[in-house]
């Protein structure tokens, strides 16, 4: 395959995920530039990363060293700089959210989402064990689907997945939310493991989206991400079977229920010789998913995130699009949705938006 180099908006947390995927898989991707405006910042990350850092958006775009530019910046600025490299006639890879309120969705698609070659790096339904579930979802054997609870992301991601594993598309829920607060012991945080016992308050979302037909249940509590005694939970339900977790449950006949585990294979256990990393997911026999960046050492995250990667460059050079703008805008917009009727306390429902249409 030939080498992606891609440009990198960004020097944060998140940034540092595109540095490490292509420095695990030199062969495959390099960041071939970097914008941050801080000079301090510029300085370190390019000693550490042997990658050039602009500091100035224009000499970012000058460089012409990439075929698309990821934009990992705050929600507040991503915009602008989304606008700004789509002007410049540079593909855009922009993490989510593309925009932090329906006014700026609203402005952004009119500015750039009818023209632009825009995806969004919406990763979740990428992750290897969420892609098999939704493979299985949509491969009929549990039937119609008719309900996804979906406990494993905030805000937008778990919107993504609800959407992805129903098979909705634009449909506008009626949605129902309450935030719940609780104590817990503290966990590890982004900075490590926690080095005394603290307790304190974590906030919990729970909301339906009704759709009519189909129901999709969000619940998640902030500490899920790193939290050791905080689990993440998928059910999915069809007419002639379910989805939880890893176990599958369906009827071969009216009279005939089988049942099977989705089995995580990974190379390296048990004295195995292969090296350590994913091969993919096993269900009843059959590969749901294969890892493409095997034997590379990468998270299930960043699997997902260079799959991304992958799927952009195929579109920049005339491939299908993957997850668009008008994606991105459909889940941020009903987890604003959703934000709204957990404080509020009343039911809201959505409406079509302007990148419905396209979408």
């Amino acid at each position: 395959m030939e080498k992606i180099v891609f440009g990198l908006a960004g020097g944060g947390w998140r940034a540092e995920f595109y540095l490490r995927i292509a420095k695990q898989l030199p062969e495959q991707f390099a960041v071939g530039a970097m914008f941050v405006r801080n000079k301090e910042k510029a300085d370190v990350l390019s000693r550490e990363w042997g990658v050039k850092v602009y500091t100035s958006i224009e000499e970012f775009i000058s460089a012409g060293t990439y075929s698309f530019a990821v934009i990992s910046l705050k929600r507040e600025v991503s915009k602008a700089y989304i606008i700004r490299l789509a002007e410049a006639g540079i593909p855009v890879l922009a993490e989510t959210p593309p925009a932090p309120d329906l006014e700026q969705l609203t402005e952004l698609w009119n500015r750039v989402g009818r023209s632009a070659v825009i995806q969004i790096a919406e990763q979740y339904l990428f992750q290897p064990m969420h892609a098999a579930r939704i493979k299985l979802a949509a491969s009929g054997r549990l039937g119609p689907i008719s309900q996804a609870q979906v406990s494993a992301a905030h805000g937008y991601h778990g919107i993504s997945l609800i959407r992805q594993l129903l098979g909705i598309g634009f449909e506008n829920p009626i949605i129902r939310a309450q935030n719940f607060c609780s104590s817990i012991i503290k966990g590890p945080q982004r900075s490590g493991p926690p080095v005394a016992e603290v307790r304190g308050q974590t906030g919990q979302t729970l909301a339906t989206l009704d759709f009519g037909t189909r129901l999709g249940v969000f619940d998640f509590t902030g500490d899920q991400y790193f939290s050791w005694i905080r689990s993440n939970r998928i059910l999915v339900r069809g007419e002639r079977g379910e989805l939880l977790n890893d176990e599958v449950s369906w009827l071969q006949s009216y009279d005939t229920p089988l049942y099977c585990k989705l089995r995580r294979m990974d190379a390296g256990h048990g004295g195995n010789l292969e090296g350590f990393y994913l091969k993919g997911i096993m269900g009843d026999g059959e590969w749901l998913y294969r890892n493409p960046f095997a034997p590379a050492r990468l998270t299930d995250d960043e699997i997902a995130i260079a799959e991304s990667l992958v799927r952009m460059q195929r579109h920049v050079q005339g491939g299908p699009s993957f997850y668009s703008l008008a994606e991105g805008c459909q889940d941020q917009y009903l987890a604003l949705l959703l934000e709204q009727a957990a404080a509020s306390g009343e039911t809201v429902t959505s409406h079509s938006q302007p990148w419905s249409e396209q979408g």
